[in-house]
């Protein structure tokens, strides 16, 4: 497991833990940890967050020096959106 995995995926279970109102992951989502994998392809660095939200993964990290929020396919992980984030 990377190093970057690990604060995603805690961050995943603190946000289960406190009630977040996050969706349910589908049973034909791709895991988070090729999610996680498939942003860093697409140029993520030190992600954060991600949970399941409105029907698909929603994320946090650094992409070319900024902070960045995205979204991606719940089936393929591909990156669907991304704006400027906190």
């Amino acid at each position: 497991m990377s190093r970057l995995m690990i604060p995603a995926l805690a961050a995943l279970l603190v946000a289960g833990a406190t009630g977040a109102s996050a969706d349910t992951v589908g049973a034909d989502w791709m895991p988070i940890g090729q999610v996680i994998q498939k942003a860093e392809a697409a140029g993520y660095t030190l992600i954060s967050e991600i949970e399941a939200d409105d029907g698909h993964w929603e994320g946090q990290g650094m992409k070319d020096g900024r902070p960045m929020k995205f979204t991606a396919d719940p089936r393929t992980g591909a990156i669907l959106s991304e704006k400027p984030g906190k």
